[in-house]
Order: C-alpha cells, then sequence, then structure tokens
C-alpha cells in the first residue's frame, strides 16, 4: 500500500507539471473497460465476503462454489485488462507514448500483477473449502488473510479507477 501510495503522489506531480498532456490523454480513452473491470472487482469482493461467511458456517460446498466465481472474476478481470492494453498499443498508446500513458501502464499493471497474484490465493481458498479445511485455528487465519489479500486489491484499484482513468 505504501509503495503505490508513493506512485500515485509521483502520478500527481507528473500531472500538475503538464496537465493539459494528462487531460487530452485521459479523455482520449474508452472507458468501458475499466468501468465493467471496476464492477467486475466489486463483485468479486463481495462474492468472497459470502464466500469467507460460508466457510465460517462450515458450508464448504457453497464456499467453494462461491470462491470459484471469484476467481472467475479475478480472471475476467485480467483477461479485459489484456483487451485494453492490446487496444491502447494498437490505437499508438503505448506505455512510451506519453507520460500519462507511462504511468496507465505501470500504475495498473503492478496493479494486475496483485491481481494474478489474487487468482492464486482465491484458487487456493478454493481447494481449501472443496477439501473442508475448518475455519477454526490456522485454518481461519489463511481465509481471513486471503479475504483480506483481496480486499486490498479491490481497494487499490477503487483508488486507481478514478485517479488515473476519471479525475482531470
Amino acid at each position: 500500500m505504501v509503495i503505490f501510495a508513493v506512485m500515485f503522489v509521483a502520478f500527481l506531480v507528473d500531472r500538475a507539471k503538464d496537465p493539459d498532456l494528462f487531460g487530452a490523454a485521459r479523455e482520449s480513452l474508452d472507458l468501458t473497460i475499466p468501468v465493467t473491470n471496476t464492477m467486475v472487482l466489486l463483485v468479486s469482493s463481495l462474492v468472497v465476503a459470502i464466500g469467507l461467511t460460508c466457510v465460517r458456517s462450515a458450508d464448504h460446498r457453497r464456499a467453494a462454489a462461491v470462491f470459484a466465481t471469484a476467481m472467475a472474476c479475478a480472471i475476467l478481470f485480467v483477461a479485459l485488462k489484456a483487451v485494453e492494453y492490446v487496444h491502447l498499443v494498437h490505437g499508438g498508446d503505448g506505455p512510451d507514448s506519453n507520460a500519462y500513458f507511462m504511468w496507465l501502464f505501470i500504475l495498473t499493471g503492478i496493479h494486475l500483477s496483485h491481481v494474478v497474484i489474487g487468482v492464486v490465493v482465491i484458487g487456493i481458498l478454493l481447494l481449501r473449502a472443496r477439501r473442508a479445511v475448518r475455519a477454526d485455528g490456522r485454518g481461519r487465519m489463511f481465509y481471513e488473510g486471503g479475504a483480506c489479500y483481496w480486499h486490498m486489491v479491490d481497494l487499490l484499484w477503487m483508488v486507481l479507477f478514478p485517479l488515473v482513468y476519471l479525475v482531470a
């Protein structure tokens, strides 16, 4: 979180140096994929919270299904982000085109790497739920930690999305 905070400040400093460039670049974006990805992450966080509730009540079958849904949301986010990157690069807006797109690719790329790690974490939660690993003691710590990690990834996007895509 601290690293992202430092990068957000650096982004804001660069944006303050050239607001016209950043504004024009931001306005050139198609927001369909980023808005869709925001909804996908919000749904995935809700689903992870539901899965955690299922685990706490020892409903492991339902928890596994719910974690599978969360994993599908995470994979959908990754796929949509890949489509967005390809679209940007093919449109001439790659990371080397200007400072705005450099920051867009850096910030969203680092976030994307955390989403990929989250796919693995949710996958482990899914496997543990399928094996009916109880949510007490050390088992609970893993479920809670995995859910917290996913919520942190979602929270970062909720700051990153408006900062990079919406705020002038």
